[in-house]
């Protein structure tokens, strides 16, 4: 919660829903450090929570500022610490106030080029992968500013006025001033792009498609593959897709992502030439603390001493059994699985075997392609038993 006129909005709406359904409501707050005033207005919003018996969790982000796309950079930085805070207070679902001007502000922005996302009431979000299995609910999209300002005035409730807002260096601004001059009219429409069908992770993490799935859904496929935030160029994905199209068989690399186009569908799964360009994901495990490795899987030792790594070269190291298992396994995702190894060089043992070990793969696709509807539909956890061979749903 920030302060402003929607987010105060918000928060008295949503207590007078958590108090006529039962439910605990906590306000989440990031100081971005980039006003003079931002300490106070963080003391005006832990105010604000503390007149309505809401909890309150408040984190700062300190930089670094970049010097070109602050915003950007600001957002990423919120939505990590939002994640951490919701988790931490055990929460699932975050609300925001996005409103009807927000979405109209954002797609002024995508016509001037900006590559941000598009706004939908039911998301996941965005922090990865410190928002896991989080999702973030907008239900002001179909609300004016205007008419919650006056909402609020009718009631006697005030909220901060940040003068970044006005300021025309940013595109939000520009965006602001050029619809309040007309440059747009009318309440935008949400997104409701129905759910993507046809594509399935499994417990290793592969992913399966059918050759004809959408763009979108193929986009986020790879990113759940390559265990990053960020989805591919759209150039470069519409490459691909043109080759999917014109049915080609083939194998490229895309997001940290490996695609294989073969005639019955295609197949994502971790690129292990990623590993060395930008270097192998290394992870030094504490027992009973849920860690991600590579963006892909969540690990949690049995005992101290191991740290994850992938399999990449080091597959003639593991013992009989393990390799048993590996080489039931297709051959392209063999390189991304978790193994562990000690300081002194014991193992690899593959992670399983040591460790609880959570394929994030289907329940990120499921969050990420409008697969989940529901707040009570949101437990989609999938790991392997500590013998190593069955997952658990």
């Amino acid at each position: 919660m920030s302060g402003g006129s929607d987010s105060v909005a918000l928060l008295h709406l949503a207590h007078e829903w958590a108090v006529a359904h039962g439910r605990l409501l906590a306000v989440l707050h990031v100081d971005h450090g980039l006003n003079p005033d931002s300490r106070v207005w963080q003391d005006r919003v832990r105010e604000m929570a503390r007149r309505l018996g809401a909890g309150f969790q408040s984190a700062r982000w300190d930089g670094p500022w970049p010097d070109t796309g602050l915003p950007a950079a600001a957002r990423v930085a919120r939505h990590a610490r939002l994640a951490d805070m919701a988790r931490a207070a055990g929460a699932r679902v975050i609300l925001t106030g996005h409103t009807a001007d927000d979405v109209a502000e954002g797609r002024w922005m995508q016509a001037e080029g900006s590559t941000l996302g598009t706004v939908r009431d039911w998301s996941p979000s965005p922090a990865w992968p410190e928002g896991r299995g989080l999702m973030l609910l907008r239900p002001l999209l179909a609300e004016r500013r205007a008419d919650l300002r006056d909402w609020l005035e009718a009631r006697g409730i005030d909220w901060i006025e940040d003068p970044a807002n006005t300021d025309i260096r940013y595109g939000r601004s520009r965006a602001r001033l050029a619809l309040a001059e007309g440059a747009g009219a009318g309440v935008p429409q949400q997104d409701r792009s129905a759910p993507a069908d046809g594509i399935t992770a499994d417990e290793w993490g592969v992913i399966r498609a059918a050759r004809d799935t959408g763009p979108r859904a193929l986009a986020f496929g790879l990113v759940v593959a390559g265990g990053g935030p960020r989805p591919p160029r759209g150039d470069r994905l519409a490459r691909l897709a043109e080759r999917i199209v014109a049915g080609e068989n083939f194998t490229a690399g895309l997001a940290g992502a490996r695609l294989i186009a073969e005639a019955g569908g295609l197949t994502l799964v971790r690129e292990a030439g990623d590993y060395r360009r930008r270097g192998e994901p290394v992870l030094d495990l504490t027992p009973g603390v849920e860690a991600v490795w590579d963006g892909r899987f969540a690990l949690t030792a049995e005992e101290p001493g191991w740290r994850a790594v992938p399999l990449a070269g080091r597959a003639s190291r593991l013992g009989r059994e393990d390799r048993a298992v590996v080489a039931g396994l297709p051959t392209a995702v063999r390189p991304g699985l978790p193994v562990l190894i000690r300081d002194d060089e014991t193992g690899p043992v593959l992670a399983q075997s040591r460790a609880r070990v959570e394929a994030l793969a289907a329940c990120r696709l499921a969050l990420g392609l409008g697969q989940v509807e529901h707040e009570a539909d949101l437990k989609c956890r999938r790991e392997w038993r500590t013998d190593g061979r069955a997952p658990i749903l």
